[in-house]
């Protein structure tokens, strides 16, 4: 029996039908769909939060930057106050017993903004002084339907901030008793040059400050540079003589200061080159173009410093003889050599800088042999003064003030307080004689031995013995080994206002305090007498007549050194400008 085939036509008819085709691909796609919608609000959300991290920890290191010393502590704070309370990175108690905590490190460095570092490498952590942070923030993410598949992933974000507060600020030391006489020798000879100036001259040099940028600007001009900024300025060379010529051009200068420049700068024969940075440093001012200014930040100068300052530089490593014949009251004869070190580091006298910049004084040496004037010689017991010498030295090593901290009242950027740590330099004074070969050498040491401080006759009957000699040396130390710390308000830095540091009371004679401790001995040369009972005799008169002269004596020593922005066991410090700055992002 034959069977027939199936037929077909029920299949055909069944795939032809489409009734019910979109139920159908809406239970095919509907869980698809549902899962592509919950990663995408994940995503988003995550997203959001990155956001939120990258905001917050934008916000911690801005705050931390503007409060660098408390810097930990100001970005948590930052943090609570907008909802996020985070647990130190390195706190092995939270990760252990709430590993979902958000986790917070701060790091304290220094930022250099310097195009030509990579952006990686210009923040350096833990280098002081410190003027950036960077907060790191690590924070669990929220998953709303991924976390029954995979775990919440780790939102991380990182911000460096840096602030830019900086100030002006200068080292040195004033003329206390002007004397036109002595000043024009020392600073004369400094100059390579003669100068007649009077006290007022003097007086109005020093009461006149110059803004520096304008004298670079002149200066500039002076030596026919091509300088597109200051810092190019800086890195070149000058002759004393082109930076007075330079000052004589500074607009605002006054008549009588400009005549009294352009006469000292035509009358200079030094012709040593300084180098610009050892007497300037500007810091990030130093990028200024030429012509710029940076508002709140004004950086000013004696005119008088910047004279003296550069004669000093212009000098140093070598001795200068300075022959002040009997200008000083109680002298019949005196010289004066003076031999100026370089500054440690090349350290400039007057810096623009941020908290831990520091300006140094030079090291230098001073040595007096005068004649001191006899007037009445007998000095009893058949005694007689036949000449009394002054064979003074003094050393004063560098002095330096430090900038510490700079602040500014909460909203007040207009009231900066800037606090420096200052310290004169040791200085020590004796009544000595010394080799001339050492006293310009300042790798080693001065040694010293008995000077020869007076020469007298003993009449014994009929018997004149000419040629006995007192001998003696004397030493006093000055020293400050703790740095006393200054502070200047917004209204002491408007005013320029000069502070002093001073390990003693500078108005005491310290050549009096030499003359005090002077020991003296006598040699009758070999000719086997025993004179030490002469002591009793020549000692009171000796020390009456050194003592005569030491009030002149003491008024060149501090105008000497002052010339040349030293002072005996003193720092005088002014701040001219000062600016908080405001924290800013830089990565």
């Amino acid at each position: 029996m034959r069977r027939s085939a199936p037929d077909a036509r029920p299949w055909r008819s069944f795939l032809r039908d489409r009734r019910g085709n979109f139920a159908v691909m809406t239970a095919l796609c509907v869980p698809v769909a549902v899962c592509l919608a919950a990663v995408a609000v994940d995503e988003g959300s995550l997203y959001t939060e990155r956001r939120e991290v990258q905001a917050l920890a934008d916000l911690a290191a801005i705050t931390a930057a503007a409060n660098i010393e408390t810097a930990e502590d100001a970005a948590r704070t930052a943090l609570s106050d907008n909802g996020l309370v985070a647990a130190d990175t390195d706190d092995p108690a939270t990760a252990d017993t709430n590993p979902g905590t958000p986790r917070l490190r701060v790091v304290r460095g220094r930022y250099t903004a310097d195009p030509s570092i990579a952006a990686s490498d210009r923040f350096e952590p833990d280098k002081t002084p410190y003027n950036a942070v960077e907060v790191r923030l690590q924070k669990r993410g929220q998953l709303f339907f991924g976390s029954a598949l995979m775990a919440p992933p780790t939102i991380a974000a990182t911000a460096i901030a840096s602030t830019s507060a900086q100030a002006a600020f200068s080292i040195g030391t004033r003329l206390l008793r002007l004397d036109g006489g002595m000043l024009n020798a020392v600073l004369g000879s400094l100059l390579g040059t003669t100068l007649s100036l009077d006290v007022m001259d003097y007086n109005s040099l020093i009461s006149a400050d110059v803004d520096v940028l304008s004298f670079l600007d002149a200066l500039a001009t002076e030596l026919d540079l091509t300088a597109g900024s200051y810092d190019d300025v800086l890195d070149a060379d000058a002759t004393v003589g082109q930076i007075v010529a330079a000052l004589a051009k500074v607009p605002g200068t006054n008549a009588r200061n400009r005549l009294t420049l352009q006469s000292m700068a035509a009358g200079a024969t030094n012709d040593l080159s300084i180098p610009l940075s050892h007497l300037v440093d500007l810091g990030s001012l130093g990028r200024l173009a030429l012509g710029q200014r940076s508002p709140g930040l004004p950086v000013e100068a004696s005119i008088m410093s910047l004279v003296s300052a550069s004669a000093a530089l212009a000098n140093r490593a070598h001795q200068v003889e300075v022959d002040l014949g009997a200008t000083i009251p109680g002298l019949t004869s005196a010289r004066l050599a003076i031999a100026i070190g370089e500054p440690p580091q090349s350290s400039p006298w007057l810096s623009v800088g941020e908290i831990g910049t520091v300006v140094r004084t030079a090291q230098t040496r001073i040595r007096l042999t005068a004649s001191v004037s006899i007037p009445n010689p007998a000095a009893g017991g058949g005694v007689k003064l036949l000449s009394v010498t002054l064979p003074l030295h003094v050393e004063i090593a560098h002095a330096e003030a430090r900038l510490t901290d700079i602040s500014c009242a909460a909203g007040r950027p207009d009231r900066p307080r800037v606090t420096i740590a200052a310290q004169p330099g040791v200085a020590t004074l004796r009544l000595a004689e010394s080799p001339d070969s050492g006293f310009a050498d300042f790798s080693r040491p001065q040694s010293f031995h008995d000077a020869t401080i007076a020469e007298v006759s003993l009449k014994l009957l009929l018997l004149n013995l000419d040629l006995l000699k007192v001998n003696g040396q004397a030493a006093v130390e000055v020293a400050n080994l703790t740095p006393t710390t200054l502070t200047f308000d917004s209204t002491e830095i408007a005013a320029a206002k000069t502070k002093t540091v001073s390990t003693r009371n500078i108005t005491q004679s310290l050549p009096l305090s030499l003359v005090n401790n002077l020991s003296l001995s006598v040699s009758a040369l070999g000719l086997g007498i025993d004179v030490t009972a002469l002591l009793g005799t020549v000692k009171p008169a000796v020390t009456a007549l050194l003592t005569s002269v030491t009030a002149p004596v003491d008024t060149l020593l501090y105008n000497t050194l002052a010339m040349l922005g030293i002072g005996i066991g003193q720092a005088d410090v002014r701040v001219t400008g000062a600016t908080c700055g405001r924290a800013v992002l830089v990565q």
